[in-house]
């Protein structure tokens, strides 16, 4: 039974410029103990997806129009919202993109960190705060007794978003989602963020959606990727499947993007041509039809279904072109 079960999920944003068609029709399943990667450009609506699973749109303007969200048989959807306040945090955990905006820069980390754990845990204040000096020692951060009393600007990017993993860490969740955490930092941080956050997923048994618009830090991550363009997953596979061989031609499209630091002769990297769709006027075909070398006439007036091109790897498109034809080796060799 899968941890996490999400069915046809539809969202959409009512704005005075029309309906915003964020999440069209989005399906899949998260396993316990699996770590799912959610890839895509800006607005492809990965985030969108997973504030929906948390149920965290702003209403007005946004709303779940269609579908289910089920976790350990339960469906999220139409819990109360006193029941959901209970998930969030306890069973499933959230961390986001910029932890300067998602802590409180007037509260010092021990408030923070001790109001919800009291809140899931039911523990004094004593205890609230010797768990949050355990979790902030289990992410790494020196000094942790003294340091559970600065207040968030007196932290590095890097160890701000070790608090949030602490924050999100409180009472073991089932589920961790990060929504880009290692965007904002350096690449030599964000080597570390990954690496704890495995480290931590195999010491916890917890599940993780990543999300992130970067295909190559997902290769020493994830055990399988979702491909989203324009609200919709065109492609999903095991890791080495997609890296190997994709069949969508976005998803060879970003491979074809990615920079090689092991190449003896550094080949011009190679954009995807044209913009993404209006999510206002959404397209009657493939949103990805008019940016596609491949299109043919139905690519302009059907939307592909997202269906098995091999077994355990689904592909939304009409010509389903193998990746293995396309990319040079060293772009096959991400993984």
């Amino acid at each position: 039974m899968p941890l996490l079960d999400v069915r046809n999920l539809q969202t959409q944003f009512f704005t005075d410029r029309g309906i915003v068609h964020a999440v069209n029709g989005v399906s899949f399943q998260v396993n316990p103990g699996e770590t799912i990667g959610i890839v895509g450009e800006s607005g492809s609506g990965k985030s969108i997806t997973v504030l929906s699973v948390m149920r965290l749109i702003a209403s007005p303007p946004g709303k779940i129009v269609g579908g289910e969200v089920w976790f350990e048989g339960r469906d999220v959807l139409k819990l109360s919202l006193k029941e959901m306040q209970a998930l969030r945090g306890n069973e499933i955990s959230m961390i986001f993109q910029d932890p300067m905006t998602s802590l409180n820069p007037v509260l010092r980390i021990e408030k923070q960190m001790t109001e919800a754990i009291q809140a899931h845990m039911g523990l004094s204040s004593s205890q609230a705060k010797a768990r949050a000096i355990e979790l902030l020692q289990h992410v790494g951060i020196p000094g942790a007794t003294d340091r559970i009393r600065n207040f968030p600007h007196q932290f590095s990017g890097g160890m701000r978003q070790r608090v949030m993993i602490a924050m999100g860490l409180t009472c073991n969740p089932k589920l961790l989602i990060a929504d880009e955490p290692t965007t904002a930092l350096d690449v030599t941080i964000q080597a570390q963020i990954v690496e704890l956050v495995k480290r931590l997923k195999a010491e916890l048994g917890m599940a993780v959606i990543w999300i992130t618009h970067d295909l190559s830090l997902l290769a020493s991550l994830a055990d399988r990727i979702l491909v989203m363009y324009a609200g919709q997953i065109v492609e999903q596979s095991p890791l080495h499947a997609l890296y190997h061989n994709p069949r969508h031609p976005y998803t060879i499209g970003l491979l074809q993007s990615i920079p090689r630091l092991d190449e003896q002769r550094q080949a011009r990297l190679k954009p995807i041509d044209g913009l993404p769709p209006s999510l206002v006027n959404y397209p009657r075909g493939c949103p990805f039809a008019p940016r596609c070398q491949f299109a043919i006439d139905p690519c302009h007036t059907e939307d592909p279904p997202l269906e098995a091109a091999s077994p355990d790897h689904q592909v939304a498109c009409w010509v389903k072109p193998s990746g293995q034809e396309i990319l040079s080796p060293s772009q096959e060799s991400i993984v």
